[in-house]
Parts: C-alpha cells; sequence; structure tokens
C-alpha cells in the first residue's frame, strides 16, 4: 500500500480526532477510560491545526490512516521542547491499518519538518511505558532515550521521553 503524507485539511479534522481518541482509547492508554479530559484534546485537531502542524497519513484511495502533531519551537503544543527542539505529539493510526508503516511514514514526516526548522538541533517526543509498537519505530529511526526528561503529566503517569539529534 501507498502511504501519503500530508498537511490536514479542514474535511480531515472530525475524522482525524476520531481516529486518534479511538486509538488510545483501544490501546488502553487513558487513565479515566471515555471520561478521560485528554480525549478533548485528542479530538481537537482543528484547535492543534491552528497552533501547530497536523499530519496525516492517507492511503492510495484517500481513507485517512493516522495522524500526528507537530510541534515548531515554541508552538503552544509542545509539552517538553526546549530551545533548539521541535517535538511532535498524539501520534496515532487507526487500528484498522497498523502494521503498515503509516505510523512511521507520520515520524519521518516530523524528522523531515525538524530538519528545515532554522535553529532545531534535536526533535522530541513524550510517550507512555506501554506504547512498545511506537518505541520500536523510534529506535528504529535512531531516537535515543532520555529519561532524565521523563516527566508526569498527571499524578501517577510518568511519560517517557526520547530525543533525535538532527
Amino acid at each position: 500500500m501507498d502511504i501519503a503524507i500530508r498537511p490536514a485539511e479542514p474535511r480531515d479534522y472530525e475524522e482525524l480526532g476520531a481516529i486518534t481518541a479511538r486509538a488510545y482509547l483501544q490501546d488502553g492508554l487513558l487513565d479515566f477510560g471515555a471520561d478521560d479530559p485528554y480525549l478533548d484534546l485528542l479530538r481537537a485537531v482543528e484547535q492543534r491545526a491552528a497552533g501547530a502542524e497536523v499530519l496525516v497519513a492517507a492511503d492510495d484511495s484517500g481513507r485517512l490512516l493516522g495522524g500526528v502533531t507537530f510541534a515548531r519551537p515554541g508552538s503552544e503544543w509542545a509539552d517538553i521542547a526546549g530551545p533548539g527542539d521541535a517535538e511532535f505529539r498524539m501520534l496515532a493510526v487507526d487500528h484498522t491499518a497498523r502494521g503498515q508503516g503509516a505510523g512511521e511514514a507520520l515520524v519521518r514526516a516530523c524528522v523531515a519538518r525538524a530538519r528545515t526548522c532554522e535553529g532545531v538541533s534535536r526533535l522530541v517526543l513524550s510517550t507512555q511505558p506501554a506504547m512498545a509498537g511506537a518505541h520500536r519505530i523510534y529506535s528504529r529511526l535512531g531516537f535515543i532515550r532520555t529519561p532524565e526528561r521523563d516527566w508526569d503529566p498527571i499524578p501517577g503517569l510518568t511519560l517517557l521521553t526520547y530525543a533525535l539529534l538532527l
């Protein structure tokens, strides 16, 4: 299957929000399940697109497979990025499309974008310990664990961090 990566368009927002929320719910990544307040952010693709770059992966028929939010330096959507860092967040691939390269293609697109950002020397991300498939992608692409930057967005949830030197 050919996978195209492109900026999300307004017509994609609702569907990508649903894919992202569903992926996090089905993977058991939300402490409060369907009542988790983070679901609102996962679904808020239009809001994310206003302050960051939202990318989608689509197959050759145009079906959305997943998406990611790329935050350039200074973006309100960056959680852990410091000076010289770009960041990506909310990487999600629909369960029916997993294992076909969409997640890796989205990460590679973030790497390519980070390399074009003036003054950026590192691409960073946060991930949950349970996201083993994503961890394999990050390792394969040269990201390294940065445990000194691990953090707790809410009590009891420690996010692992990775970085790629560009």
